[in-house]
């Protein structure tokens, strides 16, 4: 197991070098940029702006190796606790057991200092406003139900409409 996981960081660490070396070029050619005749404040932000992204990258890098091995050591945590060998409690851990994220249901319940949140199961009823009946008519409300807005709007449609049938009428088609 641990040669899969030393393999895999390797992996990882040539990834972050050309993740933050990548950034930092970038960082270097805006710079660059910025000199130049043409250079621009935008060149300047961004000159400064990709060294900060190539130290996230380090820094993201650093942070899933530290909760990587928190999770390893609890898992051989409880794997040595589950045995009843005595050498099991000889290569067991000593010190507390380190935290790890919980993104369980019940994670904001602690932060608010409850034993637990209460989950929800459904949506509420009167959550979304309420639509209105459907009119009877599928193809819309009768004309004398238009509003005076719509009632002009829909006659000056049906107006284009004939301006239209016309205009193909005179071209032959």
């Amino acid at each position: 197991m641990a040669r899969t996981r030393r393999r895999h960081r390797v992996t990882l660490i040539v990834f972050v070098i050309a993740a933050a070396a990548t950034c930092l070029a970038l960082g270097w050619w805006q710079w660059d940029r910025y000199e130049s005749a043409s250079g621009t404040g935008q060149n300047l932000g961004y000159a400064l702006q990709w060294p900060l992204f190539a130290a996230f990258c380090v820094y993201g890098y650093r942070r899933f190796v530290k909760l990587e091995d928190q999770q390893a050591e609890i898992v051989d945590a409880e794997s040595t606790e589950g045995s009843d060998d005595s050498d099991a409690a000889a290569t067991a851990p000593v010190g507390p057991r380190p935290e790890v994220p919980d993104s369980g249901p019940g994670r904001l319940g602690r932060l608010l200092g409850r034993d637990s949140a209460p989950a929800v199961t459904e949506i509420p009823a009167d959550l979304l406003p309420q639509r209105g009946a459907a009119p009877a008519n599928a193809a819309g409300p009768a004309p004398a139900e238009y509003a005076p807005e719509d009632q002009r709007l829909r006659e000056y449609n049906e107006y284009l409409a004939q301006l239209d049938e016309r205009s193909m009428k005179g071209r032959g088609r």
